[in-house]
């Protein structure tokens, strides 16, 4: 055994991986009869339940890059990036509200599926080809490197390689199963993150405490937290002026203060739980009102989640600054694992399988999306029109082991240069060059019936290019400042707008640019899809777990702005 885990660790870490798997086949056993029904496998014939569906975006949802990538990025800024989860729950209820019907009604299962229905084959081909690169080059790869790199610090630093191709393995277990069988064993999944990241945050605070002289108690670690770094209580960022140090100035172009509520974050945390088949695809199978509790019920887990996995990153910012930390391994990602370091024998296979279950669960999530978009919306429409039920299910199959197989070559020596940039700044900034332009589609063709097929190929093509433009050549297209920005050397003697405002101006032009060209067509298009105020109205239970979500919400802003 090495220093960081002891025999109790790997023993509940091993019980974990046990009971995991064991539930995964007992899942996949009782549908076994249904084994080459496609919807079956990509769907899970439909009948999720309401819990099971909350809990499966949050699985899928919480990863490496949540853990690993939000925990530095809490080290780094502060609780301002919290507001990536307290937003989303309102972005849940917006999607539940008004984006499940709509979907629901015309029978949507996958996001190329809608772009074919309401635009044409073209506009959905081009998306399903842009959503295969960015899930298998963006956001596998993200989720497997970081993941490996964190289990890795604690295992000793000497087995990144074996971990990773474990990760991927235990990950292809559970996927191979189907829908069902990813979104059942989430729900264990989730109950595992959600407890083993509380102890962690508990944990951690106590240490600060002891280290403080306030007792192990955790609410005085965190008073403790609020007295040493007051600045990591702030929800905004202030906008640097001219004396700012260089670290001001990054922390505003990682996050730039209330433009990012203007602009890009919105647009992430919209497209991502509202036009994302990864994420969309837990309640596409699903009656309204189990959708929308289901979803709703995410909503709620999301207000926890920076309790989980921000606050140990402020931790380790306080510890470090103090002397109470060594240096971390891997810059500010390396946060959370060296949180890890102080928990208790046993307690650090219980987090050690938090990580490990927020890693598999997105990991499987994302594969079991890339096989569905390809066989349904790839595969079966250009390659094998005649595939039946049991030929689409294997070639499902084969899609999810080639997908990992690619994450795991393309993240085996960090070939796309994750680790330099920040996991979670990776993610957010090169997910954000496609989320302006297909948010942007996605909203003026639900619910603008002029909207043409024309506009929306402009659109998508026109956001990915001008994100590009504003993002790499700034200084070229505005100069070295604007009203909108005031840009500063970020140390290499270039200048860069914040990339949350580059997606806001490159979602501004996009649909100024679909707007016009779709004036150009009929009133009506023909592939409007009909749209009703009943579909809209929604329960009274339904309403009350609205509320108690966006007055805690509220509560959390009035506390921390």
């Amino acid at each position: 055994m090495n220093q960081n885990l002891a025999f109790a660790d790997y023993a509940v870490f091993i019980i974990y991986f046990i009971v995991v798997s064991a539930y995964g086949y007992s899942v996949y056993s009782k549908r076994k009869k249904d084994e080459h029904d496609a919807k079956a496998y990509f769907l899970a014939e439909g009948n999720l339940t309401w819990w099971a569906i909350g809990a499966s975006l949050i699985a899928s949802n919480i990863s490496a890059e949540q853990f690993i990538g939000m925990s530095g990025e809490g080290f780094f800024l502060g609780i301002a990036v919290a507001a990536y989860e307290w937003l989303a729950a309102v972005a849940l209820i917006i999607v539940a509200v008004w984006f499940i019907p709509v979907y629901l009604k015309n029978k949507i299962y996958t996001m190329p599926q809608f772009l074919k229905t309401r635009y044409n084959e073209s506009t959905a081909l081009i998306m399903a080809v842009f959503w295969l690169f960015l899930y298998v080059f963006v956001n596998l790869t993200s989720i497997l490197y970081l993941g490996a790199v964190a289990i890795n610090g604690l295992a000793g630093g000497e087995y990144l390689h074996v971990i990773m191709v474990g990760l991927a393995v235990f990950a292809l277990i559970i996927s191979l199963g189907g829908m069902k069988v990813v979104a059942y064993t989430d729900v264990i999944q989730v109950a595992v993150l959600i407890i083993g990241g509380l102890v962690t945050s508990y944990i951690a605070l106590t240490t600060v405490g002891q280290y403080f002289g306030v007792g192990e108690n955790a609410i005085a670690g965190f008073k403790v937290l609020m007295k040493e770094a007051p600045e990591h209580f702030k929800m905004i960022i202030p906008r640097p002026t001219a004396t700012s140090s260089q670290l001001e100035i990054d922390k505003y172009l990682t996050f730039p203060g209330l433009m990012s509520y203007v602009a890009g974050i919105w647009i992430i945390n919209l497209n991502y739980w509202g036009c994302n088949q990864y994420i969309t695809q837990r309640a596409l199978g699903a009656d309204l009102q189990t959708a929308r509790t289901g979803i709703l019920f995410a909503g709620m887990l999301k207000l926890l989640m920076p309790l989980i996995v921000m606050l140990p990153g402020i931790a380790a910012f306080v510890l470090y600054q103090n002397g109470h930390l060594p240096q971390l391994v891997g810059g500010k990602d390396g946060a959370y694992s060296a949180v890890l370091t102080f928990l208790p024998t046993g307690l650090k296979g219980l987090s050690v399988a938090a990580l490990t279950a927020a890693i598999v669960a997105s990991l499987a999530g994302k594969v079991n999306s890339i096989s569905t978009i390809y066989t349904l919306d790839i595969h079966k429409k250009y390659i094998q029109k005649e595939a039946g039920e049991k030929q689409q299910v294997n070639i499902g199959r084969i899609a999810v082991f080639a997908a990992m197989l690619l994450a795991v070559l393309f993240t085996w020596n960090d070939v796309l240069g994750i680790g330099g940039v920040g996991g979670f700044t990776y993610i957010q900034k090169y997910t954000g060059f496609i989320s302006p332009g297909v948010f942007a589609m996605f909203f003026l063709g639900m619910f603008w019936k002029r909207t043409t097929g024309s506009a929306a190929i402009v659109g998508v093509i026109l956001g990915f290019v001008l994100s590009v433009l504003f993002n790499e050549y700034a200084p070229m297209l505005f100069g070295n400042e604007t009203l909108l920005y005031t840009a500063y050397p970020n140390g290499k003697g270039a200048f860069e707008i914040p990339f949350h405002i580059c997606m806001g101006l490159s979602f501004f032009f996009t649909m100024l640019a679909m707007i016009g060209i779709s004036f150009a067509g009929p009133k009506v298009n023909p592939k409007a899809f009909e749209i009703d105020s009943e579909m809209f109205k929604v329960k009274p239970q339904t309403t009350v777990l609205i509320v108690i979500t966006l007055l805690v919400i509220v509560a959390l802003y009035v506390k921390f702005w």
